[in-house]
C-alpha cells in the first residue's frame, strides 16, 4: 500500500520539477529584453543595465531558477515587471476562477449532451439516428471555435437578446448573474468538446455492445436501458475519461478565443497580454499553474481507471 502511494507521489513531484525547469528555460530563450519591455525604448544603456541587475537577469541561469523555485515553493510567484507591478499570484488568482468555471461548466454541459447521444447512436448503429448524430458531430468538429461562438452570439445575443456578450459577474457577487453570463461561453466550449466526446464514446460503445457479456445480458432479457447504463457504459468510458482529463488542463489555458469573443478576464487573456508585453514573470507563473492543473487532473483520471474497470486494479496490485 505504501509503495502504491509513494511511487506515484514521487513521480508527480519529478514531473512538476521538470515542468518548472522547462517553463523557466523556455522563457529565457524567448527573444527580447525584459528591461526594454519595462522601461520602453529610448533609455540609456546604463538604465537598462541597472534594471537588469535589479531583476537579477545578469545572474547565472541555475541561480535564477533556484531563487524562483524557492519563491514558488513558498507561494511567491514574483511580481509583474510591467505596470501595474502587482503580485503575479494575485493576478493569477483573479483570472483562474474565470477559466476554471468555463472549463468545468463547458465539460459538464458536454457530458450531459454527449453521453445520451453516444448511447443512442451506438444502440442504433448504422441507422438513421446514428448517421444523423455522426453528421452533426463531424460538422461541429470541422468548425473553428470562434465561428461557433460567433454563430451563438448572432443567434442568442443579437437576434433573441437572451444573453449578454461582453460582461462578467463574479460568482461571489451573484450566482444567478454569474451563470447567466457564463452560459453562452460555456456552451461554445461544450458544443466543440461534446462533439468529440460523442464520437469517442459512441465508437467504444459499439465495440462493447458486441462483447460476449453484453450478448449474455440481452439473452437474459435485460432491458436496453439497463444494459447500456449498467453493463456497457462504464467499461466503454476509458477513452472518453482520458480525453476529459486532457481537456480540463487544456481548456484552462486555451480558452483565449472564447475569452476574447466574450471579453472575459481569464487565464488565456492573461497569458496572451503578458506575452505581448514581455511580462515574463506572469507568463512563467501562469504556465506553471496551468501545467500543475493539467498534471493533477490527469493523475486523478489515472486513479479513476480502477473504478471504471476492476481489472486495472488487479493489474497494478
Amino acid at each position: 500500500m505504501a509503495r502504491r502511494i509513494l511511487l506515484p507521489a514521487l513521480e508527480l513531484i519529478a514531473v512538476l520539477l521538470l515542468v518548472s525547469l522547462g517553463v523557466f528555460l523556455l522563457l529565457t530563450l524567448v527573444p527580447g529584453d525584459p528591461a526594454v519591455a519595462v522601461l520602453g525604448e529610448g533609455r540609456t544603456p546604463e538604465e537598462y543595465e541597472a534594471l537588469r541587475e535589479q531583476l537579477g537577469l545578469n545572474d547565472p541561469f541555475f541561480s535564477r531558477y533556484l531563487e524562483w523555485l524557492g519563491g514558488v515553493l513558498s507561494g511567491d510567484l514574483g511580481t509583474s515587471i510591467v505596470p501595474p507591478q502587482t503580485s503575479v499570484l494575485g493576478r493569477i488568482l483573479s483570472a483562474l476562477p474565470v477559466s476554471l468555471e468555463l472549463a468545468v461548466l463547458g465539460l459538464a454541459m458536454a457530458l450531459v449532451i454527449s453521453v445520451p447521444l453516444a448511447m443512442w447512436s451506438a444502440y442504433h448503429e448504422g441507422g438513421r439516428v446514428d448517421r444523423a448524430i455522426s453528421a452533426v458531430s463531424f460538422g461541429l468538429l470541422s468548425m473553428p471555435s470562434f465561428l461557433v461562438g460567433l454563430l451563438l452570439i448572432a443567434l442568442l445575443v443579437n437576434t433573441f437578446e437572451l444573453f449578454p456578450r461582453n460582461e462578467w459577474v463574479r460568482l461571489g457577487t451573484s450566482v444567478t448573474g454569474n451563470l447567466h453570463h457564463a452560459f453562452l461561453p460555456s456552451l461554445t466550449i461544450a458544443l466543440m468538446e461534446g462533439a468529440m466526446f460523442t464520437r469517442i464514446l459512441r465508437n467504444d460503445l459499439v465495440t462493447t455492445l458486441h462483447e460476449d457479456f453484453i450478448l449474455a445480458a440481452r439473452a437474459r432479457g435485460l432491458s436496453p436501458v439497463r444494459i447500456m447504463l449498467s453493463d456497457a457504459l462504464r467499461p466503454s468510458s476509458f477513452s472518453m475519461v482520458t480525453v476529459l482529463g486532457l481537456s480540463i488542463g487544456r481548456l484552462v489555458g486555451s480558452t483565449v478565443i472564447v475569452e476574447y469573443l466574450f471579453a472575459l478576464p481569464g487565464m488565456g487573456k492573461l497569458v496572451i497580454d503578458a506575452a505581448n508585453q514581455g511580462n515574463y514573470p506572469i507568463v512563467q507563473g501562469a504556465v506553471l499553474v496551468i501545467a500543475v492543473i493539467y498534471i493533477l487532473s490527469n493523475t486523478l483520471i489515472d486513479r479513476s481507471y480502477g473504478y471504471l474497470d476492476p481489472r486495472t486494479r488487479r493489474a497494478r496490485a
